[in-house]
């Protein structure tokens, strides 16, 4: 059965990380009103207060953030990414919902922008109204669909922002996720424009997190791909990926957590133990998965400790691992 392809994950991380790129590429006009020298804030907590609910179906990389435009005013930024493979007749009415729970909880102006990176051209939900007896509603909101960048090819080719590479590493994993081999083909190919087109060296190793996530090869071709990219990066003398990724996720998830943590719980040295966690969120989830640290700071049942240890290498992103542990310790309670 073919395993469906996490999306979710790196976007979330990747709009971490370039959230101004991320307005400058896909809605340019918002972009030039925004006042950048002034802070952003994030406002994930205040998101998930107001959709706790689940019967309004999956959400998939959210977003919201505070803003400062120009003339003073602080605004809501509610980015919203859903990535799916079919048409959701109910879509429109969700993005409505989200935006009046926010403005009627918070009493602030919000804009609702949304990401559609599912397969069909003509699927394009932008509003949401009725009108009936004179009383009207009209809400429409800028939509952005990933499709069609296909015919735009060569703009994400020459562009330096980093959505052009999530762009083209979105669609390219589409259109090859059933071969394996033109999948790995493709990582190295992004890979290696990485480097070719004048990136910092964080900025290769944070999209190179992003294509990683999103491309996973079996071992054998995984290892062809680093040898490969290694192989590259002697030639060009910028040793990136290869001297910091590969070390510090493959050496760092398999035998730092795994045998660190293992010693420590053998030891007793509950301290050790958590410490070795710590380094395993932040190499398999970055800053995300540093989030969840102050829950399992306070958890001492080494037998959940174990539960973590194993969760961290199997679990594709953080609200797996803290289902994971939470099952523990409510095992624990009873």
């Amino acid at each position: 059965m073919e395993q469906p392809i996490d999306y979710d994950s790196p976007w979330k991380e990747v709009l971490d990380y370039y959230f101004a790129e991320f307005m400058a590429f896909f809605f340019p006009q918002a972009y030039n009103e925004i006042d950048w020298k002034k802070d952003t804030r994030s406002l994930d907590t205040e998101l998930q207060q107001i959709t706790p609910d689940a019967e309004l179906g999956k959400r998939i990389a959210d977003k919201l953030i505070e803003v400062c435009t120009y003339n003073g005013e602080e605004t809501w930024v509610l980015v919203h990414v859903e990535i799916q493979s079919q048409k959701e007749t109910d879509f429109s009415q969700r993005m409505y919902i989200y935006n009046y729970r926010i403005f009627d909880r918070y009493k602030r102006t919000v804009v609702s922008l949304a990401i559609l990176g599912d397969t069909s051209k003509n699927w394009r939900p932008n509003n949401y109204g009725y009108n009936l007896w004179g009383c009207r509603v009209e809400f429409e909101f800028p939509i952005i669909k990933l499709a069609d960048y296909k015919d735009k090819w060569q703009e994400l080719e020459e562009s330096h922002n980093p959505f052009a590479i999530v762009v083209m590493a979105h669609l390219k994993v589409q259109e090859s996720r059933n071969n394996l081999q033109s999948l790995k083909r493709l990582k190295v190919a992004l890979v290696r424009h990485l480097h070719e087109i004048g990136l910092k060296e964080e900025d290769v190793l944070k999209l190179f997190r992003f294509i990683d996530w999103l491309i996973q090869l079996p071992e054998e071709l995984e290892n062809e791909f680093w040898n490969e990219i290694e192989r590259y990066e002697e030639e060009k003398r910028m040793p990136y990926v290869t001297s910091v990724e590969r070390i510090g996720i493959k050496k760092g998830i398999e035998q730092g957590i795994e045998q660190g943590i293992e010693q420590g719980i053998e030891m007793g040295l509950g301290q050790g133990i958590k410490q070795g966690i710590e380094l395993g969120l932040e190499l398999k989830f970055g800053s995300k998965g540093l989030l969840i640290m102050s829950e399992i700071s306070k958890i001492e049942d080494l037998d959940t400790l174990r539960a973590i240890q194993s969760g961290i290498k199997t679990s594709k992103n953080v609200d797996e691992l803290r289902k994971i542990y939470q099952i523990s310790k409510s095992q624990e309670k009873n």
